[in-house]
């Protein structure tokens, strides 16, 4: 099964946007509880001595653009070795 790279990485870079959207509402929305998952996730037992999280339109901005070049390159990357290890298999 051969991969399209470009639709492969697209959808992979559309999913990423959506969690990430999600994330930073949540975040907005509940900035403490945001922080007590992260150091639930991170194995922080202590995530007071961090300061405030304030979502704003630039910082989510600025944080959306690089996490979607970097998902649609390493996805991209990813099919197109996919595609060919597969064909050398063949």
């Amino acid at each position: 099964m051969k991969l399209n790279a470009q639709k492969f990485a697209l959808a992979a870079t559309i999913t990423m946007g959506i969690a990430y959207a999600l994330c930073a509402a949540f975040t907005a929305l509940s900035p403490d509880l945001a922080m007590k998952f992260l150091g639930w996730i991170i194995h922080l037992t202590n995530v007071d001595k961090f300061t405030s999280i304030e979502v704003t339109l630039g910082s989510f901005i600025a944080s959306l653009v690089p996490i979607l070049v970097y998902t649609y390159a390493g996805t991209y990357l990813f099919a197109s070795l996919y595609n060919r290890f597969t064909q050398q298999n063949a």
